[in-house]
């Protein structure tokens, strides 16, 4: 499951979307709670959705329960790279060159 990713992140990334992951800081830019931002607790790779930090809802019994939000709602805003794997795909990845791609009718001459 991937979002958007924000504007300074797709200039340094040269990405325009990743996988979010527990830890990253998404910011909500559609729906009810448009303009919150927060840290990602749980993904639910099941129905696509998202627990973030600080989002709740209050219900007539006066508890408190979580609300998730949909992945295509969110945009990233920081990424959680502790993962070694998962820095390496983002710095690893450089866009070739169109001069550097030899056509194939050519490699055999």
């Amino acid at each position: 499951m991937s979002a958007p990713l924000s504007l300074e992140l797709r200039e340094r990334y040269r990405r325009r979307s990743f996988q979010i992951r527990k830890g990253d800081t998404v910011k909500i830019v559609r729906g009810d709670f448009t303009g919150i931002e927060g840290k990602v607790n749980r993904v639910d790779r099941d129905r696509g959705r998202l627990f973030v930090e600080g989002l709740s809802r209050e219900k007539v019994s006066g508890t408190s329960t979580l609300v998730t939000v949909h992945s295509s709602k969110v945009t990233i805003t920081n990424l959680n790279l502790s993962d070694k794997w998962r820095a390496d795909i983002l710095e690893g990845e450089k866009p070739q060159a169109v001069a550097e791609q030899v056509p194939r009718n050519e490699e055999n001459n």
